[in-house]
């Protein structure tokens, strides 16, 4: 039977480690985002496709020293199959220029939308299968106003690109020199967020990818 590989020291957000990477299925190096008293990493970003996810205990065939492995419920077991497919970065639906995609090896208009928002802090998280192809409705309380819709997709782009820099904002508070009473002042209006986005916690498909409140 497979047991918690133990840690051989105490890790601070910003510092690296081994884990088992959730999107690439692999050993890969991590940097620890969030850390508990005890120096127990609780969160980590992969170094490679830069995913985060819970730490899970080190390399392959190791579990994590918080929680034991998970078996499936029955009525995870009935629950209809997931498309497990993020939402794209940049959807087609967005291209300006009039060539198709096919007739082009390298879109440069996509390529550059891309990079855009990977570097505003948007990453590819797998969306709850009931809000594929959605769309986002606010309908005026006044009569005669025209009611202003988005598809869900936008949205879930900027709730995801929101907790990623609410992530990293909280990395940097952790990592920083700062004395530690500032740091616990400043980590707790972090968690009073993520504790008012919670209600977004609906859109994600996995539970690590979401909003965990400081009672969480």
């Amino acid at each position: 039977m497979a047991t918690a590989m133990p840690l051989t020291r105490a890790y601070r957000a910003g510092e690296s480690l081994e884990d088992l990477c959730r999107a690439c299925k692999a050993d890969r190096l991590h940097t620890v985002i969030a850390a508990d008293a005890d120096g127990v990493p609780i969160r980590v970003v992969c170094g490679y496709c830069h995913s985060e996810h819970n730490y899970r205990g080190g390399p392959a065939g190791a579990s994590s020293p918080r929680q034991s492995p998970a078996t499936p419920s029955s009525a995870d077991s009935r629950r209809a199959p997931s498309n497990r497919a993020a939402f794209p970065i940049v959807s087609d639906r967005e291209r300006t220029s009039a060539m198709p995609g096919s007739q082009t090896p390298a879109d440069l208009e996509v390529l550059l939308r891309r990079i855009i928002r990977e570097e505003t802090g948007i990453t590819p998280v797998v969306p709850a299968d009931k809000w594929r192809d959605g769309t986002l409705v606010l309908r005026p309380g006044t009569p005669g106003l025209q009611e202003k819709t988005w598809p869900i997709e936008t949205f879930f782009h900027k709730v995801v690109m929101l907790r990623n820099r609410l992530r990293t904002l909280e990395q940097q508070v952790n990592a920083s020199d700062l004395p530690d009473t500032v740091k616990v002042k400043l980590q707790s209006y972090v968690s009073g967020c993520y504790g008012s986005l919670t209600s977004f916690n609906v859109l994600f498909a996995d539970e690590d990818d979401q909003f965990k409140g400081s009672g969480d």
